[in-house]
């Protein structure tokens, strides 16, 4: 029986054990049999202080988190990923040839595209504990395809021999090992090596709290009274003047475009605004010290998740390779090395795949020429790009005249030998009469 169909279909490796369902505040937990290690973890970690058990769908509702989880995983997503060669003389080319190159640029499975395999793979690394796993398929031994499996169904342990084995838990029922060299296992920063760390559980109590005070927040729009002031009257009014009183103030102060009126009032009536109540200050506060954590958790600047406080101008740029540098780099280094741990063999060590954070990276368009022309030796600098290069960069077809290296002279362009347009332009210009000035 091959490994895909002990994974996704035939006989059962073992008994189904029944998929209890527990209740948790805000939704139901299911967890797919008794030994699930989920089971332990809901056991253990109980409720946060903020009164709820945060699970990652729970988490995503945050809109702060949806952006930290969307802002990396988008960004890790479209930027390319290939696998290069180094050659005999030390320079690295793509290779094209590699099966891994195919699974990385083209074609990671058979309903993938690139972009949606590492997005995948990316948020259940920022969300899951045990990372991200995929299953290679190989033709021979060579990897023909990565098929991404749910992390909750891994089972993840390392013996005392230092053995690492993966156990898949089956839709259908029952448990399939998988050997190491069978598994694409994708994770960051690690506390005992085999395992990843799940952001969202980190920042369980900063989400919890979070989520607690938009349920506040709807509460109150819900069930609470929005007047911003009333109308102290010293007498009592009849019900016929309480009603012309009603209708009159409807009618000058009532909707958006009666905003800002100013009141008349008359009988000795008084409008008292109401002030904003230090229960309410706090809720506010509250929520924006919340983004702030969530924030740090994930190591995204305030101006990348569209916080309407900070002013787009030079110090984005700066806030940008920042998050690029501390941010994305160390995911870039964890992709490239997972995948030269799993899909390159001992023999192909002058393999190695490498992202492009370019597009991340790249300044305005007066930026990007002003380098162009330096790097092609404009300004007396020492070139080292030619104009093919820089046209690569910039998506244009190479020149024939573009691969020499060398500095721009500054000098006139040699002018072409005459053709019969240049002849008449040439007599057309000798007939003219010279243009008479003022100057002597």
């Amino acid at each position: 029986m091959s490994l895909l169909s002990r994974l996704f279909g035939g006989a059962a490796a073992t008994a189904q054990s029944a998929v209890p369902v527990v209740q948790a505040q805000g939704g139901a937990t299911a967890f797919h049999d008794l030994n699930d290690p989920r089971v332990i973890e809901y056991l253990r970690d109980g409720l946060t202080a903020g009164g709820m058990h945060v699970t990652v769908e729970q988490a995503l509702r945050n809109t702060t988190v949806f952006r930290c989880v969307d802002l990396i995983c988008s960004s890790v997503a479209m930027l390319p990923l290939n696998l290069h060669r180094e050659t005999a003389d030390g320079d690295f080319v793509k290779a094209t040839e590699h099966p891994v190159q195919r699974l990385l640029r083209r074609k990671p499975n058979g309903w993938q595209t690139p972009f949606e395999f590492k997005g995948l793979m990316q948020y259940r690394a920022l969300t899951h504990d045990k990372g991200a796993v995929a299953l290679i398929v190989r033709t021979g031994s060579k990897p023909s395809a990565l098929l991404p499996l749910n992390p909750d169904r891994v089972d993840v342990k390392i013996g005392d021999d230092f053995e690492v084995t993966y156990t898949y838990l089956r839709k259908s029922g029952g448990r399939v090992k998988l050997a190491p060299e069978d598994v694409f296992h994708l994770r960051g920063l690690t506390f005992d090596g085999i395992n990843g760390i799940s952001r969202v559980r980190r920042a369980a109590e900063a989400i919890g709290i979070a989520l607690q005070a938009e349920r506040a927040t709807a509460a109150l729009f819900k069930n609470g009274t929005f007047a911003s002031g009333a109308l102290k009257i010293p007498n009592e009014l009849s019900p016929e003047a309480y009603e012309r009183l009603k209708i009159s103030w409807n009618e000058r102060h009532q909707g958006a475009e009666n905003a800002g009126s100013t009141p008349l009032l008359e009988g000795g009536a008084e409008y008292q605004a109401f002030a904003q109540t230090a229960r309410e200050a706090q809720t506010i506060e509250s929520r924006r010290f919340q983004v702030e954590e969530i924030l740090r958790t994930f190591g995204v600047p305030r101006p990348l998740a569209m916080l309407d406080d900070t002013g787009w101008g030079t110090g984005i740029e700066q806030l940008s390779i920042g998050f690029v540098r501390f941010g994305l780099n160390p995911w870039f280094t964890a992709w490239q090395e997972a995948i030269g741990r799993s899909l390159l063999t001992d023999a192909e060590a002058d393999h190695d795949a490498k992202f492009n954070p370019a597009a991340l990276l790249n300044g305005t368009m007066k930026d990007q020429y002003d380098a162009f022309a330096k790097a092609s030796g404009a300004g007396g600098h020492k070139p080292w790009m030619t104009p093919n290069e820089i046209r690569k960069l910039l998506n244009m077809p190479a020149h024939p005249d573009g691969n020499r290296l060398e500095a721009a002279s500054g000098k006139a362009a040699p002018i072409s030998e005459d053709t019969e347009a240049d002849a008449a332009a040439t007599k057309a210009l000798a007939k003219r009469k010279p243009v008479e000035t003022d100057n002597d």
